[in-house]
């Protein structure tokens, strides 16, 4: 007897909520709109890279680029940052990034409704400890936004880039980085970077 067809698979779609992992927010639920492009860093991809980071980011300047669900961010503050800059252009995600501040009396962030690529630009020189770039995979934004990264960082300032493909050690060392972390969650690569070492006289 034929065994029936197993039904196609449906196509994959963002899921409506992520959690914050952990910190003072620990388990907070953040909503996830059902916008095209929009696709937030899946709860392990932001364990892992807090394990990367340490968890207490106490004293961190941080900048969220495309904030989107604002869960980079979030999950920054969370863990202690004194500084988070989300930046988004969407302003149906704005005001729910606003709306979440509220409700958690996250004093220490700010929700900024503007281009992510501009903003980077007026933090030049501003010594940040951490930016995140995670910008919309179909947008061919990622070298020009760690091009802009890289003048907002500190001495010993950090980018994590989210990707479809992985970066090589020449795009990084082209943008004056190198690569400290590497990995793959399906369809993401995710990277730590950090500026590269002076190679001296």
């Amino acid at each position: 007897m034929p065994r029936p067809a197993r039904p196609a698979p449906a196509a994959r779609r963002a899921p409506n909520e992520v959690r914050i992992v952990g910190g003072q927010w620990k388990r907070t639920r953040l909503p996830v709109a059902d916008k095209p492009g929009l696709r937030p860093t899946p709860d392990r991809v932001r364990e892992t890279l807090f394990n990367w980071l340490g968890q207490d980011l106490g004293g961190w300047r941080c900048l969220d680029v495309f904030a989107g669900t604002g869960a980079l961010g979030f999950e920054a503050a969370s863990r202690g940052a004194s500084q988070v800059l989300l930046v988004e252009q969407d302003p149906e995600l704005v005001s729910t990034l606003r709306a979440l501040k509220a409700r958690l009396a996250a004093d220490t962030v700010e929700v900024r409704r503007a281009n992510g690529l501009s903003v980077l630009k007026e933090f030049a020189g501003a010594g940040l400890d951490l930016v995140f770039l995670d910008p919309p995979f179909d947008a061919g934004l990622f070298d020009k936004a760690v091009a802009a990264a890289v003048p907002a960082l500190g001495p010993d300032g950090l980018v994590y880039l989210e990707s479809p493909a992985p970066w090589s050690a020449a795009q990084a060392a082209a943008a004056g980085l190198s690569i400290h972390r590497h990995l793959k969650a399906g369809a993401v690569h995710a990277h730590l970077l950090g500026r590269a070492a002076d190679p001296g006289p």
